[in-house]
């Protein structure tokens, strides 16, 4: 029992752990609210690729000496309305003007980089993610952008909900389907810029994608999909980071991997869509096909 207790104790002991816990915390709850939409507009490629294109951001504020959260965060939205824009102008498919704009905003991060004498461990950190050197500076500044991702999910809600489902249905009640089809990239953009610190740019995908994928193997309300979203990436941040901590591995990808973990064992055991449920459902038919008359 005493392992057990110093086992768990152990890491909160320390300051920048629980840090690092508020700030995967946060993390969690924007990127369900966001990734939700991501999901249910099968829209998982933007996440990553918004999360490259904001490196040019990073690297511009780097070299300027400004924020570097407010060149992701510039570099993020330019590039997801960019995407928006250049797929309707130039009537191309999404996912290839998603090609061309993220790995031309990523290269132009590399070049910016590259021009500089020094390279930090710092600006790098936003490639690969170091949650357990979040500062408190940047778990107010991570607080500060969720709060206002989920404030303007909540008061658009039905907008955002219908033109995700439906942009027909939703164009013919009278909203701005293309405005919301822009504010939603731009929502996509801030949320990625609030977990890059933690995961980082190469795994930020997964923040947004794995938890809601993995709640929609058991409910189907959105409301219900981000709830439970937000508690699966929290039980795989914290287990994640508690893997981290005693094996000596990379937190960012540990918590990715505990994710993953999490959406393998959904789809065997899901009810609805895993495979249990379906071996289920198929010994049912056989037992209803085999009775007599």
């Amino acid at each position: 029992m005493d392992e057990l207790s110093e086992f768990l104790i152990d890491p909160v002991r320390y300051e920048f752990m629980q840090r690092a816990l508020i700030a995967l915390a946060l993390v969690s709850v924007v990127s369900a609210v966001v990734g939700a939409f991501v999901v249910a507009r099968g829209m998982a490629f933007i996440g990553d690729a918004l999360a490259h294109a904001s490196f040019a951001g990073v690297a511009a504020a780097f070299t300027l000496g400004t924020s570097i959260y407010y060149g992701a965060m510039a570099g993020a939205i330019a590039t997801a309305l960019a995407i928006t824009f250049v797929s309707r102008q130039a009537r191309v498919q999404f996912d290839t003007a998603i090609g061309i704009l993220f790995v031309g905003a990523f290269s132009l991060g590399i070049v910016i980089i590259s021009a500089q004498d020094v390279y930090t461990v710092d600006l790098f950190s936003f490639v690969f993610g170091n949650v357990l050197g979040v500062g408190w500076n940047d778990v107010w500044i991570i607080a500060a952008m969720g709060a206002g991702v989920v404030l303007v999910v909540a008061l658009f809600y039905k907008e955002l909900l219908y033109t995700a489902y439906d942009p027909s249905m939703a164009a013919a009640i009278g909203i701005p389907v293309a405005l919301v089809q822009y504010g939603l990239l731009a929502l996509i953009g801030v949320a990625t810029v609030v977990a890059l610190k933690a995961v980082g740019i190469v795994l930020v995908v997964a923040m947004l994608v794995t938890p809601p994928a993995t709640a929609g193997l058991f409910v189907r309300r959105l409301p219900a999909i981000m709830a439970l979203a937000a508690a699966l990436a929290m039980a795989s941040s914290v287990v994640g980071l508690y893997v981290s901590y005693h094996a000596g591995t990379a937190s960012g990808a540990s918590i990715v991997l505990v994710a993953t973990a999490l959406f393998v064992a959904g789809l065997v055991v899901s009810p609805r869509r895993g495979l249990l449920g379906y071996w289920l459902a198929s010994r049912a038919a056989e037992a209803a096909s085999a009775r007599p008359g």
